[in-house]
Protein backbone atom coordinates (compact mmCIF):
# COMPACT_ATOMS: atom_id res chain seq x y z
CA UNK A 1 0.00 0.00 0.00
CA UNK A 2 3.08 2.02 -0.47
CA UNK A 3 1.77 3.90 -3.70
CA UNK A 4 -1.32 4.69 -1.54
CA UNK A 5 0.69 6.74 1.12
CA UNK A 6 2.78 8.64 -1.53
CA UNK A 7 0.01 9.41 -3.01
CA UNK A 8 -1.80 10.98 0.02
CA UNK A 9 1.66 12.34 0.84
CA UNK A 10 1.54 14.37 -3.20
CA UNK A 11 0.77 17.44 -3.80
CA UNK A 12 -2.64 15.98 -5.80
CA UNK A 13 -3.34 13.45 -3.30
CA UNK A 14 -3.09 16.23 -0.24
CA UNK A 15 -5.86 18.07 -2.98
CA UNK A 16 -8.43 15.41 -3.62
CA UNK A 17 -8.74 14.72 0.50
CA UNK A 18 -9.06 18.09 1.03
CA UNK A 19 -11.66 18.24 -1.59
CA UNK A 20 -13.27 15.49 -0.31
CA UNK A 21 -13.35 16.22 3.28
CA UNK A 22 -14.84 19.81 1.81
CA UNK A 23 -17.68 18.59 0.28
CA UNK A 24 -18.69 16.44 3.30
CA UNK A 25 -18.27 19.17 5.23
CA UNK A 26 -20.28 21.39 2.94
CA UNK A 27 -23.34 18.96 3.43
CA UNK A 28 -22.69 19.08 6.82
CA UNK A 29 -23.44 22.81 6.93
CA UNK A 30 -26.75 22.51 5.70
CA UNK A 31 -27.64 19.50 7.79
CA UNK A 32 -26.63 21.76 10.92
CA UNK A 33 -28.27 24.98 9.48
CA UNK A 34 -31.63 23.03 9.20
CA UNK A 35 -31.11 22.21 12.78
CA UNK A 36 -30.16 25.51 14.28
CA UNK A 37 -33.41 26.88 12.86
CA UNK A 38 -35.18 25.18 15.09
CA UNK A 39 -33.63 28.19 17.43
CA UNK A 40 -36.12 30.13 15.72
CA UNK A 41 -39.16 27.93 16.86
CA UNK A 42 -39.92 30.61 19.81
CA UNK A 43 -41.11 33.28 16.71
CA UNK A 44 -44.34 31.33 15.99
CA UNK A 45 -44.24 28.21 18.77
CA UNK A 46 -47.07 26.96 20.96
CA UNK A 47 -47.85 28.81 23.70
CA UNK A 48 -48.37 25.78 25.86
CA UNK A 49 -44.88 24.80 24.70
CA UNK A 50 -41.77 25.97 26.50
CA UNK A 51 -39.20 28.10 24.11
CA UNK A 52 -36.43 26.13 22.94
CA UNK A 53 -38.42 22.61 22.64
CA UNK A 54 -37.94 21.95 19.17
CA UNK A 55 -34.40 22.68 19.69
CA UNK A 56 -33.90 20.70 22.59
CA UNK A 57 -36.04 17.84 21.32
CA UNK A 58 -33.71 17.80 18.17
CA UNK A 59 -30.40 18.30 20.39
CA UNK A 60 -31.28 15.27 21.85
CA UNK A 61 -32.10 12.94 18.94
CA UNK A 62 -28.81 14.27 17.53
CA UNK A 63 -26.26 13.04 20.66
CA UNK A 64 -28.90 9.44 20.99
CA UNK A 65 -29.03 8.35 18.03
CA UNK A 66 -26.26 5.55 16.80
CA UNK A 67 -26.03 6.38 13.24
CA UNK A 68 -25.87 10.13 13.65
CA UNK A 69 -23.38 9.65 16.28
CA UNK A 70 -21.01 7.24 14.37
CA UNK A 71 -21.32 10.05 11.36
CA UNK A 72 -20.44 12.40 13.93
CA UNK A 73 -16.73 10.97 14.55
CA UNK A 74 -16.39 10.75 10.88
CA UNK A 75 -17.11 14.52 10.78
CA UNK A 76 -14.48 15.06 13.68
CA UNK A 77 -11.84 13.32 11.72
CA UNK A 78 -12.99 15.66 8.29
CA UNK A 79 -12.61 19.01 9.81
CA UNK A 80 -9.14 17.68 11.52
CA UNK A 81 -8.02 16.66 8.47
CA UNK A 82 -8.99 19.15 6.03
CA UNK A 83 -7.51 22.02 8.58
CA UNK A 84 -3.97 20.23 8.24
CA UNK A 85 -4.38 19.15 4.41
CA UNK A 86 -5.14 23.07 4.13
CA UNK A 87 -2.89 24.22 6.21
CA UNK A 88 0.53 21.49 4.86
CA UNK A 89 -0.74 22.81 1.09
CA UNK A 90 -0.81 26.76 1.86
CA UNK A 91 2.36 26.69 3.70
CA UNK A 92 3.75 24.71 0.86
CA UNK A 93 2.54 27.04 -1.36
CA UNK A 94 3.82 30.42 -0.26
CA UNK A 95 7.30 28.75 0.19
CA UNK A 96 7.08 27.49 -3.75
CA UNK A 97 6.07 31.21 -4.35
CA UNK A 98 9.24 32.80 -2.70
CA UNK A 99 10.10 35.73 -4.67
CA UNK A 100 7.64 35.64 -7.22
CA UNK A 101 4.62 36.04 -4.47
CA UNK A 102 3.49 39.38 -6.61
CA UNK A 103 3.58 37.74 -9.81
CA UNK A 104 1.57 35.09 -8.69
CA UNK A 105 -1.13 37.31 -7.34
CA UNK A 106 -1.05 39.17 -10.45
CA UNK A 107 -1.75 36.16 -12.57
CA UNK A 108 -4.51 35.15 -9.75
CA UNK A 109 -6.47 38.44 -11.04
CA UNK A 110 -5.98 38.22 -14.40
CA UNK A 111 -7.45 34.49 -14.19
CA UNK A 112 -10.46 35.91 -12.24
CA UNK A 113 -9.91 34.49 -9.11
CA UNK A 114 -10.96 36.27 -5.98
CA UNK A 115 -9.91 37.56 -2.86
CA UNK A 116 -10.42 34.33 -1.50
CA UNK A 117 -8.70 32.55 -3.80
CA UNK A 118 -5.71 34.11 -2.67
CA UNK A 119 -6.51 34.02 1.10
CA UNK A 120 -7.77 30.93 1.58
CA UNK A 121 -4.98 29.82 4.41
CA UNK A 122 -6.29 32.98 6.54
CA UNK A 123 -9.50 32.67 6.09
CA UNK A 124 -9.31 28.81 7.05
CA UNK A 125 -7.06 29.78 10.23
CA UNK A 126 -10.36 32.08 11.18
CA UNK A 127 -12.58 29.64 10.56
CA UNK A 128 -10.52 26.91 12.81
CA UNK A 129 -10.53 29.48 15.49
CA UNK A 130 -13.98 30.01 15.57
CA UNK A 131 -14.79 26.10 15.31
CA UNK A 132 -12.58 25.32 18.75
CA UNK A 133 -14.72 28.52 20.86
CA UNK A 134 -17.63 27.55 19.23
CA UNK A 135 -17.32 24.10 20.41
CA UNK A 136 -15.67 24.84 23.95
CA UNK A 137 -19.51 26.90 24.30
CA UNK A 138 -21.62 24.47 23.21
CA UNK A 139 -20.63 21.31 22.70
CA UNK A 140 -18.20 20.89 25.28
CA UNK A 141 -20.44 22.27 27.60
CA UNK A 142 -23.21 19.96 26.54
CA UNK A 143 -20.90 17.08 27.22
CA UNK A 144 -19.18 17.33 30.34
CA UNK A 145 -20.85 20.99 31.59
CA UNK A 146 -23.76 21.42 34.22
CA UNK A 147 -27.17 21.92 32.12
CA UNK A 148 -30.26 22.77 33.32
CA UNK A 149 -32.99 20.26 32.13
CA UNK A 150 -36.15 20.85 30.87
CA UNK A 151 -39.23 17.90 30.71
CA UNK A 152 -41.10 17.02 28.11
CA UNK A 153 -44.24 14.84 28.37
CA UNK A 154 -42.02 13.35 31.41
CA UNK A 155 -38.89 13.29 29.44
CA UNK A 156 -36.04 14.77 30.62
CA UNK A 157 -33.84 16.58 28.18
CA UNK A 158 -30.40 19.30 28.47
CA UNK A 159 -31.78 22.76 27.90
CA UNK A 160 -29.15 23.06 24.92
CA UNK A 161 -31.47 26.36 23.99
CA UNK A 162 -30.31 27.69 27.86
CA UNK A 163 -26.84 27.98 26.82
CA UNK A 164 -27.36 29.21 23.35
CA UNK A 165 -29.67 32.26 23.95
CA UNK A 166 -27.65 33.07 26.63
CA UNK A 167 -24.27 33.33 24.67
CA UNK A 168 -26.61 35.18 22.18
CA UNK A 169 -27.03 38.08 24.92
CA UNK A 170 -23.54 39.16 24.11
CA UNK A 171 -23.19 41.61 21.18
CA UNK A 172 -19.20 40.81 21.39
CA UNK A 173 -20.14 37.08 20.14
CA UNK A 174 -22.85 37.94 18.04
CA UNK A 175 -20.31 40.00 16.06
CA UNK A 176 -18.10 37.63 16.22
CA UNK A 177 -19.73 35.25 14.77
CA UNK A 178 -21.38 37.04 12.05
CA UNK A 179 -18.01 38.18 11.17
CA UNK A 180 -16.79 34.19 10.62
CA UNK A 181 -19.87 33.64 8.91
CA UNK A 182 -18.53 36.28 6.50
CA UNK A 183 -15.33 34.27 6.46
CA UNK A 184 -17.11 30.92 5.79
CA UNK A 185 -18.65 32.85 2.95
CA UNK A 186 -15.65 33.57 1.32
CA UNK A 187 -14.04 30.09 2.12
CA UNK A 188 -17.20 28.41 0.57
CA UNK A 189 -16.83 30.04 -2.54
CA UNK A 190 -13.75 29.47 -3.73
CA UNK A 191 -13.73 25.72 -2.15
CA UNK A 192 -17.35 24.51 -3.87
CA UNK A 193 -15.23 25.47 -7.28
CA UNK A 194 -12.44 23.99 -6.58
CA UNK A 195 -13.44 20.80 -4.58
CA UNK A 196 -15.36 19.56 -8.18
CA UNK A 197 -11.86 20.94 -10.42
CA UNK A 198 -9.84 18.91 -8.36
CA UNK A 199 -11.93 15.60 -8.67
CA UNK A 200 -11.81 16.01 -12.09
CA UNK A 201 -15.33 17.60 -12.41
CA UNK A 202 -14.81 20.30 -15.23
CA UNK A 203 -16.64 20.68 -18.02
CA UNK A 204 -17.77 23.26 -20.13
CA UNK A 205 -21.48 22.26 -19.90
CA UNK A 206 -21.88 21.79 -16.35
CA UNK A 207 -18.68 24.47 -15.25
CA UNK A 208 -20.79 27.30 -15.03
CA UNK A 209 -23.98 25.31 -12.99
CA UNK A 210 -21.36 24.17 -10.68
CA UNK A 211 -20.01 27.62 -10.15
CA UNK A 212 -23.83 29.46 -9.87
CA UNK A 213 -24.64 26.80 -7.25
CA UNK A 214 -21.26 27.27 -5.35
CA UNK A 215 -21.99 31.14 -4.82
CA UNK A 216 -25.61 30.84 -4.17
CA UNK A 217 -24.89 28.22 -1.32
CA UNK A 218 -21.76 30.24 -0.12
CA UNK A 219 -24.20 32.96 0.11
CA UNK A 220 -27.10 31.34 1.39
CA UNK A 221 -25.95 29.29 4.13
CA UNK A 222 -23.40 31.39 6.35
CA UNK A 223 -26.64 34.36 5.86
CA UNK A 224 -28.62 31.81 7.55
CA UNK A 225 -26.75 31.00 10.31
CA UNK A 226 -26.12 34.77 10.67
CA UNK A 227 -29.57 35.34 10.65
CA UNK A 228 -30.14 33.08 13.97
CA UNK A 229 -27.87 35.16 16.48
CA UNK A 230 -28.99 38.64 15.38
CA UNK A 231 -32.59 37.66 15.31
CA UNK A 232 -32.16 36.48 19.11
CA UNK A 233 -30.12 39.51 20.59
CA UNK A 234 -32.75 42.10 19.10
CA UNK A 235 -36.02 40.17 19.46
CA UNK A 236 -36.36 37.39 21.59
Amino acid sequence: MSWFSDFLASSIGRKVVMSLTGLFLIIFLLIHLAGNLQLMDFIAHDPADEPGKAFNLYAKFMTTNPLIKAVSYLLYLSILVHAIQGWVLWSKNRKARGSQKYAVKVNKVADGNSFAASNMGWLGTIIFIFLLIHLYQFWLQMKLGKLPMAYYDGEEVKNLFFIVSEAYESLGYVIFYVLSMVAIAYHLDHGFQSAFQTLGINHRKYTPMIKWVGRAYSILIPLGFAVIPVYMYFFM
